[in-house]
């Protein structure tokens, strides 16, 4: 089997951005929507794909990349939200027209996702969410998905399916009665409350709740932490999943009972969806844009090895009079291109 590079990991993608640091070893996934900020269809395959990119990343290289990869991290692009979750706008017009297969289909590559970064993609990596604005629905089970949780304080989060008569059916029953408790678990789902960061870290949902505006501070503190013992903290990580023990067979069981209460939806129940809906699209009307060029880009180092490809460029050496981590120098000579690509 072919060995794999890390630029192959690192491609473009439409509703996701990509990013290596190797000074932590990360993969960032930031989440890049067009529109809402919420988990397009097109968002989750990317995500998938993007999954199942560094799981071959590291079976080709017998698990021992030379380029190492030890924390994958999903963050958002939008300011002021992580994620509101579904596609709401979708569900409103498959119930309407009974499309249970297009339903049944998108809340699959929902669990699809939310497994393999439950099981941390079965790769000795630790997933991590970076929660620095609201998490709803669909969006805060992303987030419970990650073995460690970082929120800034006075950050809204929350599942309010309830409020227009369903549930969360893509893993936030499963997810919060392994670290809660049923009852608990029950008592955030079906109160379809919105809690603040600081309330779900005093729950132990929250793994470590950040000063505001200083999320970013509070995950490299942690990595520069955990890499010191990065074996033993691994074991375990992997010793509570074991303990735990997710299993895909009941997430999809919890999906189809999600699919057929969705199909049971009354015209009242769609005419509340529809109205989060436009809230949800006009409290992001501006957000989406002024955020795009808010990250850092798509490789951040101090350590990298020369040539790589980026943006479908060639860059061959850093050639900033002073390092930082916002740009490369790029060499876009097209015959060097075309020789490396072929």
């Amino acid at each position: 089997m072919k060995k794999m590079n890390i630029t192959s990991i690192l491609r473009e993608y439409e509703e996701i951005t990509i990013r290596y640091d190797s000074d932590t070893a990360a993969i960032w996934c930031y989440f890049n929507p067009k529109i809402r900020p919420s988990f397009t269809m097109k968002m989750l395959q990317e995500m998938y794909d993007l999954q199942l990119s560094v799981i071959e990343y590291f079976q080709t290289n017998d698990m021992q990349p030379e380029v190492p990869i030890r924390y994958f991290i999903i963050a958002s692009q939008t300011s002021g939200v992580f994620n509101y979750g579904g596609d709401l706008n979708l569900f409103s017009q498959l119930i309407t027209n009974k499309k249970r297969q297009e339903l049944y289909d998108y809340a699959k590559m929902c669990i699809d996702t939310i497994y393999l970064n439950a099981l941390n993609l079965n790769l000795p990596i630790t997933t991590i969410a970076l929660i620095e604005g609201t998490a709803l629905g669909g969006g805060f089970e992303a987030a419970l998905s990650s073995d460690i949780l970082i929120a800034e304080e006075g950050v809204k989060m929350g599942l309010p399916e309830i409020r227009f008569n369903l549930f969360p059916g893509m893993g936030a029953y499963s997810l919060l009665a392994r670290s809660l408790g049923k009852k608990e678990a029950e008592e955030i789902i079906t109160s379809g409350k919105i809690y603040d960061a600081q309330t779900l870290h005093e729950k132990g949902v929250v793994t470590i709740l950040a000063k505001p505006k200083k999320a970013k501070e509070a995950l490299d503190e942690f990595i520069k932490g955990d890499a010191k013992s990065f074996n033993g903290m691994q074991a375990i990580r992997n010793a509570r999943h074991r303990y735990e023990h997710l299993e895909y067979a009941e997430l999809l069981d919890i999906t189809k009972i999600w699919v057929d209460a969705a199909l049971r939806l009354e015209p009242k129940d769609l005419k509340v969806m529809n109205k989060l809906t436009k809230i949800q699209s006009i409290k992001s009307n501006n957000t989406v844009i002024k955020a795009r060029t808010k990250q850092d880009r798509r490789i951040a180092t101090k350590t990298i090895s020369y040539p790589f490809l980026y943006n479908k460029q060639l860059i061959t050496s850093d050639r900033r009079e002073h390092s930082d981590r916002r740009g490369l120098s790029l060499l876009s000579d097209k015959k060097t291109q075309d020789t490396t690509n072929s």
